[in-house]
């Protein structure tokens, strides 16, 4: 059985990779964060597999200078080698076109332990709010 401790610990450095691969625009990074069939739901689309994944992520991160991610503490339910949860994040954004903003959401997630990492299964990302860095508008 897969501890707590270890999956928590596992899945934090999931989420720094996939911070990583976002800042310094690796998208094949970014897709090797997810397993073959992964899926990633964002912004009413549908990725799946690294190789739709790793297309999504480069259309989309097109449009920004940078985008700067910050994982909260996973809430997880653990089983042996497979774990589910919710992740609150916030994202830092610079657009090419001059404009910066913030986005605060919530990731739901399934995960899987694959050789000695684990891996996104599949995730959805909930938007709860987005616009000026001093959150005065709408959430």
């Amino acid at each position: 059985m897969t501890s707590l401790a270890d999956a928590q610990a596992g899945i934090r450095d999931l989420h720094a990779r996939y911070t990583d691969a976002t800042f310094r625009k690796d998208f094949g990074a970014f897709a090797s964060c997810f397993t073959e069939d992964g899926e990633w739901r964002i912004s009413g689309r549908v990725f799946r597999g690294r190789a739709e994944i790793r297309e999504g992520i480069s259309i989309i991160l097109d449009k920004f200078i940078r985008v700067l991610i910050t994982f909260r503490n996973p809430i997880l339910t653990v089983g042996d080698g497979v774990a589910s949860g919710r992740t609150w994040i916030d994202e830092r954004c610079a657009w090419k076109n001059g404009n910066t903003n913030i986005a605060i959401g919530l990731y739901y997630e399934h995960f899987v332990e694959q050789g000695d990492c684990w891996l996104f299964k599949w995730r959805m990302f909930e938007t709860h709010y987005r616009g000026d860095p001093d959150m005065t508008g709408e959430f």
